[in-house]
């Protein structure tokens, strides 16, 4: 993805110093990958950014409050709404691999909850009938699994105080590109945790720009 540019993530040393890990070597169904808390941020990520340390960098993208996610050129904008709360559920960028939303969550100071996620998230799949892959990538632990036709993509990273959760769906026949799409926009993606505090696991808030929340009103009425 050109768009996207290199920038070398500081605060690395957060995690205790890692080790490299952009393999694509994918774990058999069931296996666990034995990933050590450090191995949660590679020495080449270049992001995600807090908004603390985050620079202009010309990159489009949707500020979302918690999270400004980079807009591909080609992609789509699609927002969910929870009709239940009449907030907003959640936001997906529309690729030619697959639907990819992020997600941002409060986190401890210790870091690590991309770990436990990720094993609870595998135990899911799995009861759900999935095929589930543990493997290494960017940042440490990813997550493949196909249900039904589709092929998912799960990757995380543990920041200062919060997690990122990215996750591409798309079928089958795109599934070989679908990781470097995501991890893409997860790279580029900026998160302000805020300094209010939350019960870790706690979603950070999502709010739409203006002209978005006009339009989503507009239609509704």
């Amino acid at each position: 993805m050109g768009i996207f540019g290199r920038k070398r993530r500081s605060g690395d040393d957060e995690t205790g110093g890692v080790a490299s890990q952009r393999g694509e070597n994918a774990e058999a169904d069931g296996a666990e990958d034995a990933l050590e808390p450090e191995d949660q941020l590679s020495e080449t990520a270049d992001g995600p950014f807090d908004a603390a340390e985050a620079e202009e960098d010309g990159i489009p993208r949707i500020d979302l409050g918690s999270v400004r996610v980079p807009v591909p050129d080609g992609s789509q904008v699609q927002v969910e709404m929870d009709p239940e709360e009449g907030g907003v559920r959640a936001v997906h960028v529309v690729t030619e691999a697959g639907q990819i939303t992020v997600s941002a969550y409060a986190a401890p100071k210790s870091g690590g909850l991309w770990r436990e996620v990720s094993n609870e998230l595998a135990d899911q799949l799995r009861a759900d009938g999935a095929k589930v892959n543990i493997g290494r990538g960017e940042w440490g632990m990813e997550l493949s699994a196909i249900v039904g036709d589709v092929a998912l993509r799960f990757v995380g990273v543990d920041g200062p105080r919060w997690m990122l959760r990215g996750v591409i769906a798309g079928p089958q026949s795109t599934a070989s590109q679908a990781p470097e799409v995501l991890r893409a926009i997860v790279r580029r993606t900026v998160v302000d945790r805020g300094n209010s505090p939350m019960p870790v696991r706690t979603p950070l808030p999502i709010t739409l720009p203006d002209a978005v929340a006009q339009h989503i009103a507009e239609q509704q009425g």
